[in-house]
């Protein structure tokens, strides 16, 4: 017999909005097998509203030094990871990695760099710029996602210009608790003002977060309510992987079951957009990917992240034709 707070959220499958009390409800009571039917609604309403489940491709094309110290961050400036840095790829580096992701047939390519961002067109902006046209010239079937920080509306303008498809702007936890557990480097409005400049000229957004951080089912539930508020298009949800060296290097892995619990209520608050499992798909999870993906889940990050490996391409590929008969 379903839970009474499941056997409720049926609704959604009609159609119906799931309000944030009985969302918080699901997160905060329900536990133990009736999480394997939250996850079956979850993956019904997958089914009905996001399709079909595909992969995409990032490049860390600017590693580390990164001046805005996010606590779980690697390539915090502050943070002593021992990770590789280096400035900004030049336009051969980033097309000869496009080149592979086109060559797997990935769905998108996207370039993230470290950093506060590009309120104005530097150099180096335009760098990126004569890169992705490049991009769009060389591999016109690639789609072209960009995550590089906040923007101004001038340069939000510039990447819709230069054949930005989407745009990666994570608010990462619940908008009230963002300075007490991600940083005070920037705030959560700027991440916000980013996200509407660049809906103002056409781009699509990813806007995700990470679960693991020291937050509470509360947090989690304010997350998933703050992306459904700004209609964006998709979300990556990651798992914290707690690296040594910095502030998270010692909070433990959450459970499988109630990273489950936390993806399935997601898809719930957020039924038709494209959800993607991200960073700790395969070095956190493990064993339990599989069911994972199957928490309302339709997209995944393959081949690597931007400073952790991941599962091949090929590998992955096989994994979504097994996942997509579920």
């Amino acid at each position: 017999m379903l839970h009474p707070l499941i056997e409720n959220a049926y609704k959604v499958l009609d159609g119906e909005a799931l309000p944030r009390a009985e969302a918080l409800e699901l997160a905060e009571r329900i536990e133990g097998e009736d999480i394997l039917d939250l996850v079956s609604l979850a993956n019904k309403v997958r089914h009905k509203f996001a399709g079909k489940v595909f992969a995409c491709s990032i490049l860390n094309a600017k590693s580390g030094l990164c001046r805005q110290n996010c606590r779980f961050c690697a390539q915090a400036e502050a943070h002593h990871t021992g990770i590789e840095t280096y400035p900004l790829l030049s336009k051969e580096e980033i097309l000869e990695a496009a080149g592979v992701a086109a060559a797997n047939h990935v769905y998108s390519f996207g370039i993230v760099t470290s950093g506060y961002g590009y309120k104005q067109c530097t150099p180096e902006f335009q760098q990126l710029l004569d890169a992705m046209d490049a991009m769009h010239e060389k591999f016109p079937q690639l789609k072209i996602c960009v995550s590089v920080g906040i923007l101004s509306r001038e340069t939000a303008k510039l990447l819709a210009e230069h054949h930005c498809w989407r745009y990666n702007m994570n608010l990462q936890t619940s908008p009230a608790r963002f300075g007490e557990l991600i940083t005070r480097e920037h705030s959560i409005q700027e991440k916000i003002d980013t996200i509407k400049y660049l809906q103002e000229f056409g781009v699509t957004i990813c806007c995700g977060g990470i679960f693991g951080l020291g937050e509470n089912w509360k947090d989690r539930v304010d997350m998933a309510f703050a992306v459904r508020e700004l209609k964006v298009d998709g979300s990556p949800l990651n798992v914290l992987l707690p690296i040594k060296g910095t502030p998270l290097e010692n909070l433990p892995v959450m459970s499988p079951h109630e990273v489950a619990k936390a993806f399935a209520v997601f898809r719930l608050v957020n039924p038709k957009q494209m959800i993607k499992f991200a960073a700790g798909r395969e070095t956190t999870m493990k064993d339990f990917q599989g069911l994972l993906m199957l928490s309302g889940l339709n997209a995944m990050i393959t081949g690597g992240y931007l400073t952790t490996r991941g599962r091949s391409v090929e590998d992955d590929r096989k994994f979504i034709g097994q996942l997509e008969k579920f």
